[in-house]
């Protein structure tokens, strides 16, 4: 009998029946494969940040942008997928590993393409992406043989995500005057396929570690915007010249990073999956993070230009500079707004300050030091949230509730 529970303990390791995991399951947390998904993919997120950074400085504004929003959404689209898809079926078994290296490498594809698409040059980015993408064709089959009750939802999830990665191959030999619109219409197939799979049947994706899943890739995207934008001031300062406005911009920028990352946690993320009662309120939270993520790789960008406009080295006049930062930024407050706190918060100097925050960062693109003013009225936001809500016995459990309704 013992050998025969070594036997079984030892399969186990090898495979386990994908099975859904229980959305009630306590001490759910990041897997250290999550993990390494997330440090992977960060290295994409840094491609995207750099292209952008370099298509601003050269006053390429228009293309940097929209070339930074496509490549951006095949990182994130990744991203997404696989870590709601862990949320409700991980086996952390050999194949399941396997698997989800193959995805890790497709997504290191998608990076090492992120500066030739940013030239036009789609192929070695839709060749990441498709691997990515088709590897997690592997696993929704095999939760599809495994678990009879969500056999339909995989299966439509299968055929789906299939059908769309055909398309993207297709759509590298359509002429460049289509390649616009022929994205657009792949990106609304792509964001179709979750909404189509589960309408009548919903994963059993786990509320607080889709929560954490989310917080940690908020915190590594403004990681990399804090590398990036000190990676700049260092060779600012390595030639000599402009010492104190590159201290003070640092200074700046420290201080701005470091009061949106208060800004997303202070509210928990986790209330509003766990009060929803119908799909769009998930998908509009999942899909709306978008905007948060893409907002926070771009502030390091952002940043950046700001460096490369005091040190005289780019060539950009002074607004399109400073919107490079105040642009981000409100976008970030207004998303979180929406995410996390939601305009009938009961809190009403919380549900009113971002907003008016997020208008006043635009408004300080005008004035003579953007980037610092950006960063005083972060940090404003800052103590009013904790203001506003000292003294509550649960924090943002009050305004979670009310988010969840909104």
């Amino acid at each position: 009998m013992a050998e025969s529970s070594v036997r079984r303990n030892r399969l186990r390791v090898w495979y386990r029946p994908m099975t859904m995991r229980d959305s009630g399951e306590g001490h759910r947390v990041a897997t250290p494969l999550e993990l390494l998904f997330d440090l992977c993919f960060v290295v994409a997120v840094a491609q995207a940040a750099a292209g952008l950074h370099h298509a601003i400085a050269e006053n390429h504004i228009g293309h940097g942008v929209l070339s930074f929003g496509m490549v951006f959404f095949a990182i994130w689209w990744g991203w997404l997928n696989f870590s709601w898809f862990a949320s409700s079926f991980d086996t952390d078994d050999v194949l399941y590993r396997l698997v989800t290296l193959v995805q890790i490498a497709g997504g290191l594809t998608v990076a090492a393409g992120v500066s030739s698409a940013f030239e036009g040059d789609f192929r070695i980015m839709v060749a990441g992406y498709v691997l990515m993408r088709l590897a997690m064709v592997v696993q929704w089959l095999r939760a599809a043989r495994t678990d009879p009750r969500c056999r339909p939802a995989a299966l439509r999830y299968a055929v789906g995500i299939t059908i769309v990665q055909i398309l993207w191959i297709v759509r590298l030999g359509l002429p460049e005057s289509l390649g616009l619109p022929s994205f657009l219409v792949l990106l609304v197939a792509e964001l179709a396929v979750p909404v189509i799979a589960e309408r009548k049947r919903w994963t059993g994706w786990h509320p607080h570690h889709i929560a954490e899943r989310y917080g940690l890739f908020t915190i590594i995207v403004l990681g990399e915007s804090i590398l990036g934008a000190t990676t700049a001031v260092k060779e600012g300062l390595d030639e000599g010249e402009h010492t104190g406005s590159l201290i003070s911009l640092a200074a700046a920028g420290l201080v701005l990073l470091f009061s949106l990352w208060w800004l997303y946690f202070d509210q928990p993320g986790h209330i509003r999956l766990e009060k929803a009662k119908n799909l769009f309120t998930v998908a509009s939270w999942g899909y709306g993070h978008y905007l948060i993520f893409a907002s926070a790789a771009a502030l390091g960008a952002g940043l950046e230009v700001a460096v490369d406009y005091d040190t005289h080295t780019g060539h950009v006049a002074s607004l399109p500079a400073a919107m490079a930062t105040t642009v981000p930024v409100a976008i970030y407050l207004l998303s979180v707004w929406l995410m996390h706190i939601g305009p009938s918060n009961e809190c009403r100097p919380i549900a009113i300050g971002f907003p008016v925050t997020a208008v006043l960062v635009l408004a300080a693109s005008f004035t003579p030091a953007p980037i610092h003013l950006t960063a005083g009225l972060a940090a404003a936001l800052v103590v009013l949230t904790v203001v506003a809500t000292h003294g509550e016995p649960a924090p943002g459990a009050a305004s979670g509730d009310a988010a969840a309704e909104s």
